[in-house]
């Protein structure tokens, strides 16, 4: 088509399109055309009433990407570098853009259509889209030669704990102590970086929460998909043009607990919201959760640490909070070949000092979790969750 229909011809009717309102149907294109002196077959405007419908509404190049239900991740980095993360890794893929400004075009009318605004003075964007898909972007000149583009899939429904232990996340027989952990209404927080399968792993284990309980859940943008019956969903706002109406997390937080919550979940800890978090889930709030940045779960207290300084909580009182309201750390990874999987969990305890630490408890093994030293103190606080034969967990020293 691109012999028929140049660059120039197509800007022309895109632009007739979008000044006019009109939706990209063969009529409308017929009729742009038409008036740009161009009468073309049927073949060839229903062509390019496709290729503008798919840009002008669509997802353009990358719908097929997203339409793939093993992506996860697209992202476009250069009108010819468009990569897809399928769980195994990063792949270079053979969808690419006419240009840089095909690129720039397609992150504003997405921007546009979560109802926010990507131009020169604002030149980037988080937002969601209404199918719940994460779009990130950075215009140039801060993006270096092209817009950069991210699209995080979130897929309409959450992955079971068994569909997550034969894709490998979880090792054998160790479902029994992700339900074990459920059951007893244990605190946890599941760490990793970005990518890991955080939100997965999250969504998948409120699943196994007791359909009785209510979940009230509070994200900056709303990811977490868990097969629940009774889950409440509380969403973030940026502020308008205007610089109002903004909505951050540590309101939402204090607004979940006026709504009689079982489980109180927030879906990423990233901010001041900690210390909301930590006050909830030591008045009584059992079974809290919620996801964090950290390389690893060793860290977790200290990133913590640093959430809740920047948010005036001093050091002792921190750790003071942290020990009572927090139980158990799961970290994830993603391997050399690009799978996601459980490397650690790890109990949390005070030192000599008084500072909360975390100790190993259990660690990844390919034929199943191997026990650490935090391994009985784990056991102990499951509350004989692990029953033997259905319960119990088929580890390794």
């Amino acid at each position: 088509m691109s012999g028929v229909l140049d660059e120039g011809l197509l800007d022309g009717v895109r632009q007739w399109l979008v000044e006019s309102g009109a939706e990209p149907t063969p009529a409308r294109v017929a009729q742009a055309l038409r008036e740009r002196g161009r009468v073309l077959g049927d073949a060839e405007v229903l062509g390019a009433a496709e290729r503008l419908r798919s840009e002008l509404v669509g997802s353009g190049p990358l719908e097929p990407l997203l339409a793939d239900p093993s992506v996860t991740d697209v992202l476009v980095s250069a009108p010819d570098r468009v990569w897809v993360d399928r769980g195994g890794g990063l792949e270079l893929t053979g969808i690419s853009f006419p240009d840089a400004a095909a690129v720039r075009r397609l992150a504003q009318r997405l921007a546009a259509v979560a109802g926010r605004r990507l131009d020169d003075a604002r030149p980037w964007v988080d937002a969601r889209l209404p199918d719940g898909t994460r779009l990130h972007a950075v215009l140039p000149p801060v993006a270096v030669g092209s817009t950069c583009l991210s699209l995080r899939v979130v897929r309409p429904r959450a992955f079971t704990l068994a569909e997550l232990a034969a894709a490998g996340t979880v090792p054998p027989g160790g479902d029994r102590v992700l339900r074990a952990l459920i059951r007893s209404r244990l605190s946890y927080v599941i760490s990793g970086g970005t990518g890991t399968g955080k939100t997965t792993l999250l969504s998948a284990l409120l699943g196994l929460v007791d359909p009785g309980e209510r979940i009230v859940l509070a994200e900056d943008s709303a990811e977490l998909r868990p097969d629940h019956p009774h889950v409440v969903r509380l969403e973030g706002r940026p502020a308008n043009q205007e610089g109002v109406g903004l909505v951050e997390l540590q309101d939402l937080v204090r607004q979940a607990l006026r709504m009689r919550p079982d489980r109180l979940v927030v879906g990423e800890v990233r901010g001041p919201e900690v210390v909301s978090l930590l006050a909830a889930l030591n008045t009584g709030h059992e079974g809290g959760c919620g996801t964090l940045h950290a390389n690893a779960a060793g860290q977790v207290p200290a990133r913590l640490e640093a959430l809740g300084t920047a948010a005036g909580l001093d050091r002792a009182a921190l750790h003071s909070q942290l020990a009572a309201a927090l139980s158990v750390v799961l970290h994830l990874v993603r391997d050399r070949n690009g799978r996601r999987r459980i490397a650690e969990v790890h109990v949390l305890e005070r030192d000599a000092s008084g500072l909360v630490v975390t100790v190993p408890a259990l660690r990844w093994g390919a034929e199943a979790f191997v026990h650490e030293r935090g391994w009985e103190r784990l056991r102990g606080l499951l509350r004989g969750e692990l029953r033997e034969g259905s319960g119990s967990c088929d580890g390794r020293r």
